[in-house]
């Protein structure tokens, strides 16, 4: 899980105080202060400044959020059991203010597959995707947990329903490029990440990939380039970092 930050940047802090008010403002730069601490490794302060926001605005999803995934990481990377159970209640705390809270979601459903809970975590976002039909972010995070479960066609699945409620998803189109690329449909994939491009530029990891299938399809993409080959750019981009 990765900390979220919506929040007005520390040089704006100042020409939003009279709009927003002393505390928001405070919650903010404690937030900001949070996240870069979390980005330098450094988990344990950057909790420290997440619960110092939650008092700020005990009604403010994404500290609750950022919280919980401190604690989820140092549960995780120092073997603290009670860290696990308390970013647990955490993330629970964050979805009852923010429902459609997707990075919530995500981190919770996580949780409960690392602590051996599978089918909790699918029923987190199956339950979750019967209360926001119109919302493609459930569908996008239950086909992430499918493929992390090896279970590629069912995730496709979730994805096709993912753009049938919005066709120019970037997410769904390059999550559903991704898979289609794993199982050798080059061409298909290739159009799946242009049109997600296409909705988001800001993609350099995809764009590279685009780059590389392009050039494979100088010939054919089936033929152009060795089976073995195509096999190895996949793993490459993947290793890369290249995510939903």
């Amino acid at each position: 899980p990765t900390p979220v930050l919506r929040a007005a940047a520390a040089g704006a802090a100042i020409t939003t105080l009279w709009a927003c008010g002393c505390n928001t403002v405070q919650n903010q730069t404690l937030n900001a202060e949070g996240v870069a601490l979390y980005r330098q490794g450094a988990y344990a302060q950057a909790a420290e400044k997440f619960q110092s926001a939650i008092g700020k605005r005990p009604d403010e999803a994404d500290a609750y959020y950022n919280l919980a995934a401190s604690m989820h990481q140092t549960g995780v990377r120092f073997g603290r059991p009670g860290d696990l159970q308390q970013a647990e209640m955490l993330y629970n705390q964050c979805l009852e203010r923010d429902g459609d809270h997707t990075d919530c979601h995500r981190g919770l459903a996580v949780l409960l597959n690392e602590t051996s809970r599978p089918d909790a975590a699918f029923r987190l976002l199956n339950n979750w995707a019967m209360a926001s039909p119109t919302n493609p972010n459930p569908r996008i995070e239950l086909a992430r947990l499918l493929e992390e479960s090896e279970r590629p066609q069912q995730a496709t699945e979730q994805l096709v329903q993912a753009l049938t409620n919005d066709p120019n998803n970037s997410r769904a189109l390059a999550a559903l490029g991704r898979l289609r690329d794993q199982s050798g449909d080059y061409a298909q994939a290739l159009q799946n990440y242009q049109r997600s491009l296409a909705a988001n530029p800001s993609q350099p990891q995809l764009a590279a990939r685009v780059a590389t299938l392009t050039s494979a399809a100088g010939g054919s993409l089936s033929g152009g380039t060795t089976q073995a080959g195509q096999t190895r750019m996949v793993n490459q981009w993947q290793a890369a970092g290249a995510r939903y």
